[in-house]
This record gives structure tokens, sequence and C-alpha cells, in this order.
């Protein structure tokens, strides 16, 4: 045959064939928007200085990414937004009265050595945000851990986190924690926000509720019995610190967490049963963002025993 005619001829991979119009971008940007509303609660109530950070962060993200793919001559790919949502996400895990400087540092870490130095988006092998916020949590515990914010009307901005009440005996109301009338992170406070949020990615299909439902129950049915069955303790710990934002923003994410169904259950459920641990045993009163991490590196582990099997095939016998 013709040489030009070969080269006319579509090129045609081997089966199955699927065709989408969703694209990294498109659902980068449902994650984003999905993020706006606790954004703007953020910015509400702990005051522009937040809505600052998150800005400074992402766009620290985003340049980041640009300038080592310039550097080392490779396409650039800011315009997946990928970046944006690890630096929105980094942010989101700040104290609202964070030096602008801490973030940044993260961002250039979760971007430069959790994500570009092991082959760019769809290679790193744990989350990019929840490692640089474990890194920077390390490196600067005081300032991590300074949760102060000015007094805009909100005299709970500056008490104890929610988690440390509990643990001093003198927890907020329901309706405080699930409005977000609490201090804490950015991006955690507000149930309320967080579930407009979720709700939006579900019905966007960005996210399966497997994980996070899984996730969240296996951490309710532990507090549960560490709590001596104490069912206001599990409500308050369930609207208490950053377990409903890790078990839909963070746990999900498509390249840290188990592909097949039985790997995803699994890996809920372990992240379950450890947040619940750190809590309950360690120092710490928070326990999401390190749970999620080993969580990462056990999941290679995790899709290796739970592969399905063929259709149609036993199995490998053993010889």
């Amino acid at each position: 045959m013709d040489n030009d005619i070969i080269k006319s001829l579509p090129h045609v991979s081997s089966s199955p064939h699927f065709r989408s119009k969703l694209t990294t971008r498109r659902e980068m940007l449902d994650v984003i928007i999905a993020m706006i509303p606790i954004t703007l609660w953020g910015a509400y109530h702990f005051g522009l200085y937040s809505l600052f950070i998150v800005a400074i962060t992402a766009a620290t993200a985003v340049a980041s990414e640009y300038i080592y793919e310039k550097l080392m001559h490779l396409p650039i790919t800011i315009g997946d937004l990928s970046a944006v949502v690890t630096g929105m996400i980094l942010s989101l895990n700040m104290p609202p009265s964070i030096p602008f400087w801490v973030p940044m540092i993260g961002a250039v870490f979760a971007i430069v050595v959790v994500k570009q130095l092991y082959g760019g988006l769809g290679q790193n092998f744990i989350n990019p945000a929840i490692a640089a916020r474990c890194f920077l949590h390390i490196s600067f515990a005081g300032l991590m851990n300074d949760f102060s914010a000015p007094a805009i009307g909100f005299d709970a901005v500056t008490g104890a986190t929610p988690l440390a009440a509990i643990r001093m005996g003198t927890p907020y109301s329901y309706w405080d924690l699930f409005i977000g009338n609490t201090p804490g992170t950015i991006g955690e406070v507000s149930i309320l926000c967080l579930l407009i949020g979720i709700g939006y990615m579900i019905a966007r299909n960005i996210i399966t509720p497997r994980v996070p439902i899984t996730y969240i129950a296996t951490f309710s049915i532990f507090m549960f019995i560490a709590g001596g069955f104490d069912f206001n303790y599990l409500i308050l710990q369930l609207l208490s610190g950053a377990i409903v934002f890790g078990a839909c923003f963070m746990a999900n994410d498509y390249v840290t967490s188990p592909v097949t169904h039985g790997g995803q259950v699994v890996y809920a459920i372990f992240l379950g049963l450890m947040t619940g641990i750190i809590r309950t045993f360690a120092p710490s009163a928070e326990g999401v963002s390190y749970a999620i991490l080993f969580g990462n590196l056990l999941v290679p582990i995790i899709e290796r025993y739970t592969i399905p099997t063929p259709f149609g095939k036993r199995g490998n016998k053993k010889v």
C-alpha cells in the first residue's frame, strides 16, 4: 500500500473505546467551583486576609508549575487548573492568621517536590496539598497551630478550636459548628458550605460518594465506641475539625486513591480508623491529613489485592 495512503488512515488503538467531553480542566474547574462557598465563608468569618491567603497560595502553585516546566523544557500544563486546585486545598487548610510566606513555601513544595519531580499530574504517589500541609506542620508547628484571627463580630474566632474545646470539656453548640462560627482553618469550619460544595461535585459526577460515606461511617463507628457510646460526643466529633473537608476534597484525589471499587472501600475504612486513632490517642486533636497521607502510601498494596478477577477466569493456580 502507498505510504501516503497509510499515513492518511486514522490511528485506531485497541479496544475498548470510550469518548467523553469531560477533560481534566473541566474536572478541576468543578472542584474550584465547589470550594468557592467555603472560601467565601472563610473570608467573611475570618476577614479578607483569608481570601488573600487563598489567592497568593494558588498563584504560587501555578507559578511554581510554570517555572519548573519552563526550566525543564517540558510542556506547560498550568491550563489544566490542577495547580490551582492544589493551591486552594492547601490554603484552605491554613490557619487564618498564618504569615503569607508560609503557604507560599508549602505551594512550592507541593508542586515541585511532590508533583513535578515525580513526573507531573498523574504521577505523584501522595496528595501534594496534604504532603505540603504536613511538611509545614512539622516545619512551622507554632504558626500552623495558631488559630487566632482579628475579631469581626464572632467571639469564637479567638477561642479554642472545636476539637481542642471537646478535649477541654467545653464544646461549641451544634449550630455554631454547623454554620461555621468557630475557630479553625480557613476552609474547615463551615459544614454547611462544605455540604454545598460536596453536593455540587456529586451532581457533576466529579466524585463518587463511596469513599466519603465509607470514611465518615467508619470514623463514626470508631468514635462512638471510643467515646463510650456517647451520641453527643460523636456528633461533636463529626462537626469538628477537617473530617468533612478531608473526606470529600482530599481523600477522593484521582491520582492517590484506589481506582477499584473494593480498593476504595478498604482505603476509606483505613482512613476512618486511622483518623479515629489519631484523634483519640495522639497528642494532636486532628488526624485527617496524616491519615490520608498514610492511606496514599498504602494505595499500591490495596489495589494489588483488590483487582477484580476478569469474567470467566478462575484465578491463578498455585504450582
